[in-house]
């Protein structure tokens, strides 16, 4: 497979680009900075230059063009301001979703946050944030060109993998590893029948393949 992730330059992204390289598929990473090139390399991924809170969609589906799925896994970041949840974390999103539209990708997968919602309440940055995020996913759900899939994550923690989760619709609340972020984001995308599901995750006790095929329905 042909896989283009956004944000490549993320801890998440970068996990799961060395995971999808080892099995064999090809990856690009969208960065912004021309300097994240060679971690890119390193991990497997082919650096693609783009700036998404620039680029128009035009720009961005020429990069998604002859993909076999598109991965979101962009984010303003810890200590971005209000103004940029939205151009980053909506934005961004709401861009590379219609991107992916008119490049004729179907499989889409998207890393959003736990709590995430359009109506959540609230002015501080993280209120924002949870806000930019639920209607990034509502819009990336209401394209019936997609088969996408929504991931929410607990809280993330740099602790080792231990490729045990939780993974349903409701998990409550929790950590997960960043490097069993990715192992999911690994399976789900290969798992189309994922599609039109938000996922929450967390540490458990189910093997990350088991745990996916168990909400595909397999």
């Amino acid at each position: 497979m042909r896989i283009v992730i956004a944000g490549g330059h993320g801890q998440i992204a970068l996990r799961l680009e060395r995971l999808l390289a080892a099995r064999g598929d090809e990856v690009a990473g969208i960065i912004r900075h021309p300097e994240q090139s060679d971690d890119l390399r390193e991990a497997g991924a082919e650096p693609v230059l783009l700036d998404l809170e620039s680029a128009s969609v035009e720009e961005v589906a020429e990069k998604l063009r002859g993909a076999d799925a598109a991965v979101f896994a962009a984010g303003a970041g810890p200590g971005s301001d209000a103004a940029r949840k939205d151009t980053v974390d909506k934005g961004a999103a709401v861009l590379f979703a219609d991107a992916a539209v008119k490049a004729g990708v179907r499989r889409h997968v998207v890393v959003s946050s736990m709590g995430a919602d359009p109506a959540h309440q609230g002015d501080g940055i993280f209120d924002v944030y949870l806000r930019a995020k639920g209607e990034a996913d509502a819009y990336v759900q209401g394209l019936n060109a997609l088969d996408a899939t929504i991931l929410r994550p607990g809280a993330l923690t740099n602790d080792a993998g231990t490729g045990l989760v939780r993974l349903e619709a409701r998990t409550g609340r929790g950590a997960v590893p960043r490097d069993d972020v990715a192992a999911v984001l690994a399976e789900l995308v290969d798992s189309v029948a994922t599609a039109g599901l938000v996922l929450e995750l967390i540490s458990g006790s189910t093997p990350v393949s088991v745990a996916v095929k168990s909400v595909a329905g397999n």
